[in-house]
């Protein structure tokens, strides 16, 4: 009786959460909302690795979706390709698993030993979501290890761009890790020697401050020539290019500070400022490191080719095989299933061709096809298998000419930050009091003249200004991270202060895919809605599942006779009634269907239809109107202008939003906004809106799930974070509030290190307390400051 009890109480499934049909799938006592979440139920039950759901409640992925074939990872030269390493006996690859999002997946991932003894070990890499297989090759095959993950519910998502990746070299972050660890071990040394100078102890003993000083000289040489040794190439470069940049001027210092304390060791005449230049580059590089600090598991710069299938199905003499996308030509005979990508421009030969082309073209609606018709590359099958001729190979495709469109490669300025701008004023104000203390000096006291020349260009080098961006905007790129914004760079940072322009796509960027709602027109009562709820249950169909949960009714009546037709409609028995649900054309209507409409026959009769409407994102109608205050506001939609009517109270004016827009089109708009003094903000979210994305100021990718294909672009904001843009911005205005007083704080630091500089006077012991003291006190503040505007925005 109690376990009869708890099967009538449950209403999600036991492995992924979603809602159980009306005749559920049970095991153990366990109800399941499809055959594929028990499979993998019972393929951990007959393991031992139940252990799985104890960790998180319902930590499975759905397994409704279309499966998927990989005969293609039969073929030797694909799987060559793919793997890491591979000899005669052992394979090491590495895939991407979108579905790893918790600790039980990281549990299972590398128990599957367990399932295959022939999986030697697999490490799972959390934020990368990925897995690292090593597996021997001659007991078990790549493809059967690839359908062992889906098969336990983490299927990989392998794209052409996997094929031809280019394996991203961590060299220069371990390059420059490495500067910063000796530049740290000689300045911990450095100050270690220098003790005795700092508290008097070495003038009791001249041999020792010698010594000292020979072993401090020591140190600073690999820092001059290895650690600081980028500052000099970049000076160097820039000056070559008639460039003043914040290097110069560092660069500089350092020279000066390593040249002085050299002579002054070697005629004994001082102890000179090495542990200030051991200092000074160690700080240097840290802000250089966090500067160069980004996401590693996202790419900003992908292409078509992670949009791709690595293979398709060839139909050669009648039969079915696998071929590499490369090798595909004009003329081959190609066979897409249902959810596959369309890879080549082709001619439909057989089937029903429904197909989705947001992505490429904007359009939200679903485009049908007739036999004979071309059919360009990117589109995604709807409706069941089809054949197609290829007539132009991948390389010449419409998608990729879309994205290796020239004008789509076309450069934009660089970002101009404020260090650099400042470094070059900075500079020459530097070098102007330098030679006018020494100039000053020279006729009375030719030493005091090179002494006071040189403290100028010591004291006055600008580390607390080369620190106070990287770690300023190093703090708010973590905060932006922890927001779901991630940035390619910190100098976007500042590219999103000065935005005064907003351009919007509308289908997948304001529009919420995973929110739709329902028009209504036509007559049902509530025991009719619960039959429409039952029926639809039983289909893994987004405009079903949708419709489940706008009628938001409990499952009440098994459902006999169940019968779907692919993108098209459902039927079956419901307490004894006859329901069908479908388009037009499903159910034999004769009026045409105008977006996604979902028509009703109960027992023959017609009761009506619904009619899905897009919901914009959460808060886009209070975004829009904090954003309006503050920059000019315009939507480009590749989309029809259905929607222009729910969308005009958003903008300012009716001219600023733009349909049917190509994806020229929106290229050729964004150049015309910055050629009238605009600096512009192009959110956008599909292929068609690459070339916008890269012309404008700042292009913003938005996507629902942050490891899927984006265009490139400067910065990711996950669809959770939409309606926060508005904080984002107030946000990165508010570091370079920050950025500008601690620039102020360094001028101050330096305004008295200068007097005493100019007149001669500096002393290591001043140069060792001001330049630290400095340094730390810029750190501090930007810290602090950073996170003041944080939590005022509300983004802590």
């Amino acid at each position: 009786m109690k376990e009869n009890i708890s099967l009538s109480v449950q209403t999600q499934c036991y492995h992924c959460g979603d809602d159980l049909p009306a005749a559920p799938y049970v095991s153990d006592d366990k109800q399941f909302c499809c055959l594929g979440c028990k499979g993998v139920y019972q393929i951990l039950s007959r393991h031992n690795l139940s252990s799985y759901y104890a960790y998180n409640e319902v930590p499975g992925a759905s397994q409704k979706k279309a499966a998927q074939h990989f005969d293609y990872l039969d073929d030797a030269g694909i799987a060559a390709e793919l793997a890491d390493y591979t000899d005669d006996s052992t394979t090491v690859i590495t895939l991407f698993i979108p579905a790893i999002h918790c600790s039980s997946c990281i549990w299972l991932l590398e128990n599957l030993y367990k399932i295959n003894p022939s999986i030697v070990q697999s490490r799972t890499d959390f934020l990368k979501k990925q897995v690292s297989l090593t597996f021997r090759n001659q007991q078990i095959s790549l493809r059967k290890a690839v359908e062992l993950l889906t098969a336990v519910g983490y299927e990989p998502l392998i794209s052409l761009q996997d094929v031809v990746k280019k394996q991203q070299s961590d060299h220069s972050e371990r390059n420059l890790l490495t500067k910063i660890a000796v530049a740290g071990f000689c300045f911990g040394n450095v100050m270690l020697f220098s003790f005795p100078e700092y508290f008097g102890l070495s003038r009791f003993e001249n041999t020792f401050q010698s010594f000292f000083g020979w072993i401090n000289l020591a140190f600073a040489i690999p820092v001059l020539l290895y650690s600081a040794r980028d500052y000099f190439i970049s000076a160097w470069t820039n000056l070559k290019n008639g460039i003043l940049n914040l290097d110069f001027p560092l660069a500089l210092g350092i020279a000066v500070m390593f040249i002085r304390s050299a002579a002054e060791i070697i005629t004994h005449s001082g102890v000179g400022f090495i542990d200030t230049l051991c200092s000074l580059v160690f700080f240097l590089l840290i802000g250089k490191w966090m500067q160069q600090r980004t996401y590693h598991y996202l790419s900003f710069e992908r292409d078509y080719r992670s949009y791709f299938p690595v293979a398709v199905t060839l139909i050669k003499d009648g039969k079915e095989q696998p071929l590499p996308l490369n090798e595909l030509k004009t003329g081959d005979r190609i066979l897409i299933r249902s959810n596959e990508i369309i890879p080549a421009d082709a001619i439909l030969l057989k089937g029903e061709a429904k197909l989705d082309f947001s992505f490429v073209t904007g359009e939200a609606l679903a485009v049908e096809k007739v036999l004979g018709e071309v059919i360009y590359a990117g589109g995604r099958q709807l409706n069941g298998a089809i054949e197609l001729e290829v007539v132009k190979p991948v390389s010449q495709s419409y998608l990729t000419k879309l994205w290796n469109n020239e004008t789509f490669g076309a450069r934009k300025d660089n970002i101009k930050t404020f260090s650099n701008t400042a470094s070059k004023y900075f500079s020459m104000v530097l070098l102007a009091i330098a030679i006018g203390a020494g100039l000053f000096w020279v006729s009375t006291d030719l030493n005091k003249a090179v002494a006071s020349f040189t403290a100028v260009l010591i004291i006055a080098c600008p580390c607390a200004l080369a620190l106070s961006s990287p770690f300023t905007l190093a703090a708010v790129l973590s905060i932006f991270d922890k927001n779901k914004f991630y940035l390619k760079n910190t100098a976007i940072i500042e590219e999103l202060a000065r935005i005064n322009t907003i351009v919007f796509d509308k289908t997948g960027t304001i529009t919420n895919p995973e929110s739709k709602g329902f028009e209504f027109t036509g007559q049902l009562n509530q025991e009719e809605k619960q039959w429409l709820s039952d029926l639809a249950r039983n289909s893994g169909h987004p405009l079903s599942r949708e419709l489940v949960k706008w009628l938001n009714l409990s499952p009440s009546y098994p459902v006999d006779q169940y019968r779907e037709k692919v993108g098209r409609g459902i039927s079956g028995r419901v307490n004894g009634h006859q329901i069908q649900l479908g388009s037009a054309t499903f159910l034999g209507l004769t009026q045409q269907d105008k977006g996604s409409v979902v028509h009703i026959l109960i027992d023959g009769n017609y009761h009506g239809f619904f009619l899905s409407t897009q919901r914009w994102r959460t808060g886009f109608r209070q975004l829009a109107q904090k954003l309006g205050q503050q920059a000019d506001l315009h939507l480009l939609s590749g989309d029809q202008d259905h929607d222009r009517s729910l969308l005009a109270p958003f903008f300012q004016r009716a001219d600023q939003l733009h349909f049917k827009q190509s994806p020229q089109n929106k290229l050729d708009y964004i150049l015309k906004l910055q050629n009238s003094g605009a600096k512009v903000m192009m959110l956008g979210d599909g292929l068609n809106d690459a070339g916008a994305l890269k012309q404008s100021n700042l292009g913003i990718a938005v996507t629902d799930n942050i490891n899927n294909f984006s265009p490139g672009c400067d910065a990711i904001l996950d669809g959770a974070a939409f309606e926060k843009i508005p904080q984002f911005i107030r946000l990165a205005k508010g570091a370079v509030r920050v950025i500008h007083m601690s620039f102020v704080i360094s001028l101050t630091y330096n305004a008295a290190g200068l007097f005493f500089a100019v007149q001669g006077l500096l002393s290591p012991l001043m140069a060792a307390i001001l330049m630290p003291l400095s340094t730390i006190t810029i750190i501090l503040f930007t810290t602090l400051a950073a996170r003041f505007y944080a939590v005022k925005n509300k983004l802590l």
